[in-house]
Protein backbone atom coordinates (compact mmCIF):
# COMPACT_ATOMS: atom_id res chain seq x y z
CA UNK A 1 0.00 0.00 0.00
CA UNK A 2 1.43 3.22 -1.06
CA UNK A 3 2.08 5.95 1.21
CA UNK A 4 -0.49 9.14 2.19
CA UNK A 5 1.61 12.37 3.40
CA UNK A 6 -0.58 14.68 5.57
CA UNK A 7 0.75 18.02 6.12
CA UNK A 8 -1.06 18.82 10.19
CA UNK A 9 -1.96 22.33 8.76
CA UNK A 10 -4.18 24.57 7.62
CA UNK A 11 -1.70 26.93 7.03
CA UNK A 12 -1.51 28.23 3.14
CA UNK A 13 2.22 29.02 3.24
CA UNK A 14 3.05 25.68 4.99
CA UNK A 15 1.13 23.84 1.43
CA UNK A 16 2.80 26.23 -0.69
CA UNK A 17 6.08 25.11 0.39
CA UNK A 18 6.15 21.32 0.26
CA UNK A 19 4.26 21.60 -2.86
CA UNK A 20 6.94 23.65 -4.38
CA UNK A 21 9.51 21.36 -3.21
CA UNK A 22 7.89 18.64 -5.00
CA UNK A 23 5.86 16.58 -2.17
CA UNK A 24 2.24 15.32 -2.94
CA UNK A 25 0.41 15.58 -0.08
CA UNK A 26 -3.32 15.85 1.85
CA UNK A 27 -4.53 18.64 4.23
CA UNK A 28 -6.11 17.52 7.42
CA UNK A 29 -5.61 20.55 9.67
CA UNK A 30 -5.00 19.10 13.95
CA UNK A 31 -7.33 19.73 16.47
CA UNK A 32 -4.41 19.16 19.62
CA UNK A 33 -4.53 22.10 21.89
CA UNK A 34 -1.85 24.34 21.63
CA UNK A 35 0.64 25.18 24.45
CA UNK A 36 1.36 28.95 24.77
CA UNK A 37 4.02 29.48 27.22
CA UNK A 38 5.33 27.22 30.75
CA UNK A 39 8.65 26.02 28.83
CA UNK A 40 11.24 27.04 26.85
CA UNK A 41 10.47 28.48 23.25
CA UNK A 42 12.04 25.38 21.42
CA UNK A 43 11.03 22.90 23.41
CA UNK A 44 7.31 24.42 22.97
CA UNK A 45 7.32 25.08 19.44
CA UNK A 46 8.65 20.25 19.50
CA UNK A 47 5.94 19.69 21.50
CA UNK A 48 2.91 22.02 19.54
CA UNK A 49 4.60 20.04 16.29
CA UNK A 50 4.27 16.35 17.85
CA UNK A 51 1.05 16.76 19.23
CA UNK A 52 -0.37 17.93 15.93
CA UNK A 53 1.40 15.41 14.49
CA UNK A 54 -0.03 12.64 16.59
CA UNK A 55 -3.64 13.78 16.78
CA UNK A 56 -3.48 13.73 12.95
CA UNK A 57 -1.80 10.42 12.62
CA UNK A 58 -4.70 9.06 15.19
CA UNK A 59 -7.59 10.04 12.71
CA UNK A 60 -5.29 8.27 9.65
CA UNK A 61 -5.75 4.90 7.80
CA UNK A 62 -1.95 3.80 9.58
CA UNK A 63 -0.41 3.55 6.39
CA UNK A 64 0.61 7.57 6.46
CA UNK A 65 3.06 9.62 7.16
CA UNK A 66 2.01 13.12 9.21
CA UNK A 67 3.87 16.28 9.09
CA UNK A 68 3.13 18.44 12.18
CA UNK A 69 4.57 22.48 12.42
CA UNK A 70 4.75 24.67 14.82
CA UNK A 71 6.32 28.21 14.72
CA UNK A 72 7.13 30.83 17.34
CA UNK A 73 9.03 34.30 17.14
CA UNK A 74 11.13 35.15 20.64
CA UNK A 75 12.70 38.50 21.25
CA UNK A 76 14.87 37.58 24.37
CA UNK A 77 12.95 34.90 26.61
CA UNK A 78 9.26 36.33 25.58
CA UNK A 79 7.50 34.18 22.97
CA UNK A 80 5.22 35.87 20.27
CA UNK A 81 2.51 33.92 18.73
CA UNK A 82 -0.49 34.59 16.88
CA UNK A 83 -1.73 37.79 18.03
CA UNK A 84 -5.03 38.27 19.29
CA UNK A 85 -6.12 41.46 18.41
CA UNK A 86 -4.93 44.29 16.38
CA UNK A 87 -3.27 46.31 19.51
CA UNK A 88 -1.59 42.81 20.20
CA UNK A 89 -0.12 42.87 16.62
CA UNK A 90 0.98 46.98 17.97
CA UNK A 91 3.22 45.39 20.92
CA UNK A 92 4.56 42.87 18.87
CA UNK A 93 5.83 44.83 15.84
CA UNK A 94 6.92 48.02 18.09
CA UNK A 95 9.20 44.87 20.08
CA UNK A 96 10.51 43.80 17.02
CA UNK A 97 10.93 47.08 15.74
CA UNK A 98 14.96 47.75 14.89
CA UNK A 99 15.89 44.72 17.01
CA UNK A 100 17.11 41.19 15.78
CA UNK A 101 14.57 38.24 16.55
CA UNK A 102 14.73 34.20 16.71
CA UNK A 103 12.41 32.91 14.86
CA UNK A 104 11.92 29.00 15.78
CA UNK A 105 9.66 26.28 13.85
CA UNK A 106 9.03 22.81 15.70
CA UNK A 107 9.07 19.84 13.17
CA UNK A 108 7.31 16.40 13.38
CA UNK A 109 6.92 13.76 11.35
CA UNK A 110 5.03 10.74 12.87
CA UNK A 111 4.17 7.15 11.25
CA UNK A 112 4.25 3.84 11.41
CA UNK A 113 7.66 3.39 11.62
CA UNK A 114 8.09 5.72 14.32
CA UNK A 115 8.65 10.00 15.11
CA UNK A 116 10.71 11.96 14.35
CA UNK A 117 11.08 15.75 15.60
CA UNK A 118 13.30 19.16 15.65
CA UNK A 119 13.49 22.84 15.34
CA UNK A 120 15.04 25.04 12.80
CA UNK A 121 16.21 28.84 14.22
CA UNK A 122 16.73 31.57 12.07
CA UNK A 123 17.44 35.27 13.46
CA UNK A 124 16.46 37.84 11.90
CA UNK A 125 17.02 41.62 12.36
CA UNK A 126 14.65 44.45 11.65
CA UNK A 127 14.95 47.88 10.71
CA UNK A 128 13.42 50.80 12.59
CA UNK A 129 9.51 50.87 11.84
CA UNK A 130 7.59 54.25 12.10
CA UNK A 131 4.21 54.02 14.31
CA UNK A 132 2.84 54.70 10.64
CA UNK A 133 4.20 51.93 8.84
CA UNK A 134 3.25 49.78 11.94
CA UNK A 135 -0.52 50.90 11.37
CA UNK A 136 -0.72 50.60 7.62
CA UNK A 137 1.04 47.46 7.51
CA UNK A 138 -1.84 46.11 10.66
CA UNK A 139 -4.01 47.29 8.64
CA UNK A 140 -3.97 45.05 5.39
CA UNK A 141 -5.14 42.15 7.73
CA UNK A 142 -2.28 40.50 6.92
CA UNK A 143 -0.33 40.34 10.56
CA UNK A 144 -3.61 38.43 11.68
CA UNK A 145 -2.57 34.78 11.75
CA UNK A 146 1.15 35.03 11.76
CA UNK A 147 3.38 34.39 14.79
CA UNK A 148 4.94 37.51 15.58
CA UNK A 149 2.34 39.45 13.79
CA UNK A 150 3.86 39.60 9.89
CA UNK A 151 4.97 38.44 7.10
CA UNK A 152 8.41 37.78 5.61
CA UNK A 153 7.24 36.83 2.46
CA UNK A 154 4.97 39.05 1.86
CA UNK A 155 4.86 43.18 2.50
CA UNK A 156 6.47 43.06 6.15
CA UNK A 157 9.54 42.15 3.70
CA UNK A 158 9.83 45.61 3.48
CA UNK A 159 10.89 45.54 7.00
CA UNK A 160 13.17 43.12 7.05
CA UNK A 161 17.45 44.44 7.39
CA UNK A 162 18.94 41.26 7.72
CA UNK A 163 18.18 37.17 7.99
CA UNK A 164 20.84 34.40 9.24
CA UNK A 165 19.52 30.80 8.50
CA UNK A 166 16.57 29.13 6.99
CA UNK A 167 14.36 31.75 4.82
CA UNK A 168 12.00 29.14 4.30
CA UNK A 169 11.85 28.55 8.34
CA UNK A 170 10.44 32.27 8.57
CA UNK A 171 7.79 31.30 6.40
CA UNK A 172 6.67 28.64 8.51
CA UNK A 173 8.58 25.41 7.17
CA UNK A 174 12.25 24.54 7.01
CA UNK A 175 12.16 21.94 4.00
CA UNK A 176 15.38 21.37 4.13
CA UNK A 177 15.26 20.10 7.50
CA UNK A 178 12.40 17.93 6.49
CA UNK A 179 13.48 16.19 3.48
CA UNK A 180 16.10 13.69 4.96
CA UNK A 181 13.39 12.96 7.68
CA UNK A 182 10.80 12.23 5.44
CA UNK A 183 13.36 10.13 2.64
CA UNK A 184 14.09 8.10 6.00
CA UNK A 185 10.35 7.27 5.88
CA UNK A 186 9.94 6.63 2.73
CA UNK A 187 8.44 9.74 1.06
CA UNK A 188 10.46 11.46 -2.02
CA UNK A 189 9.54 14.94 -3.82
CA UNK A 190 7.78 14.16 -7.20
CA UNK A 191 10.99 15.28 -8.74
CA UNK A 192 13.37 12.58 -7.12
CA UNK A 193 11.12 9.66 -8.33
CA UNK A 194 11.37 10.43 -11.71
CA UNK A 195 15.31 10.05 -10.87
CA UNK A 196 14.79 6.49 -8.86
Amino acid sequence: MKKTLILASASPRRRELLSVAGYEFEIMPSGAEEIEKGIPAKDLAVKNALAKARDVYKQSNGESVVIGADTVVCVGDRVLGKPKSREHAKEMLIMLSGSEHSVITGYAVVGKDGEKSGYCETIVKFRHLTETEIDSYIATGECDDKAGAYGIQERASLFVQGISGDYFNVMGLPVASLYPILSDFGILPNWQKVLG
